[in-house]
């Protein structure tokens, strides 16, 4: 019987502390500089750089109360929103399509929206300002959602198309048989079936909303009521003195929403679920 070497063991579990720490510590230092008194990004304190020996709420008490930081953070949550439900809308009938349905240029499809992808969306940038401004979508939050939309539509689509590959269709067939046909089993069957890569697609989707700055920052050159919350920290760190523990408090408030989007959606996030629904 063959056992594990044990310093073989132990190297692996210190190296897999060490990785994590690493990750780990640029987060916990934004966090331990929003809680210093001041613009202090560095201390000399050598505990301080991984303790909070010294702790004060100033910083978020000025982007909470000082700052229009609250609409900020209410705009973005609108454009990702609004971007999330729109692509996920668009997104599940397209990629159910694309995965059950036999039709003329699907298969050109498919590469085209694999060529599409692999283009980054900065390149589109002067295009798309272009036709909001024809459109009068310009400087204009709804434009802003329109842009990420068509940035994020094809993602969205061919990860769910992938997904949608690997449940049984037998289990559609099935329920046509019952009498379903083939919308009901596609809101019956499929899509509860596929709430994981849903809930994955869904949380991909928002990120791309809430934390983009290229087109957001060019597309809405607004006053603050009209900022995103990434545009308006840059622009508050844009100077020659830069506020690093007001920019370090609002980069951690700003975390606290994709937090927990991501612990509700937690529970969505299972495998396996289709294992087993057919006999074969």
């Amino acid at each position: 019987m063959n056992r594990k070497n044990p310093i073989r063991k132990i190297l692996l579990i210190v190296v897999a502390i060490l990785a994590t720490l690493f990750a780990l510590y640029p987060v916990w230092f934004v966090i331990l500089a929003s809680g210093r008194p001041g613009a202090q990004l560095l201390t000399m304190n050598l505990p301080s750089m991984f303790l909070p020996t010294t702790w004060s709420f100033e910083n978020y008490q000025f982007m909470l109360f000082k700052q229009p930081f609250l609409t900020w953070i209410k705009n973005s949550l609108f454009v990702a929103g609004m971007t999330t439900i729109f692509c996920m809308l668009v997104a599940t009938s397209a990629a159910f399509a694309f995965s059950r349905m036999r039709f003329y240029g699907r298969s050109f499809g498919l590469i085209l929206m694999l060529a599409i992808s692999s283009f980054p969306g900065v390149l589109s940038l002067v295009p798309v300002a272009q036709l909001l401004t024809a459109m009068g979508l310009y400087k204009n939050l709804w434009g802003l959602i329109m842009a990420y939309m068509a940035g994020t539509l094809v993602f969205t689509t061919i990860l769910l198309k992938g997904y949608f590959d690997t449940i049984p269709i037998d289990l559609e067939e099935a329920a046509m048989i019952d009498g379903c046909g083939p919308v009901q089993s596609f809101v019956m069957i499929a899509l509860p079936l596929a709430r994981p890569a849903l809930a994955t697609t869904a949380l991909f989707a928002f990120m791309g909303g809430w934390g983009e700055f290229p087109l957001a920052s060019v597309l809405v050159p607004a006053p603050d009521a009209s900022k995103t919350s990434m545009v308006a920290l840059f622009q508050m760190a844009n100077s020659l003195s830069v506020p690093w523990g007001q920019f370090a408090a609002g980069a951690v408030l700003i975390i606290i929403p994709i937090l927990i989007i991501f612990l509700y959606l937690q529970r969505y996030l299972e495998g396996g679920l289709t294992l087993g629904g057919v006999k074969g």
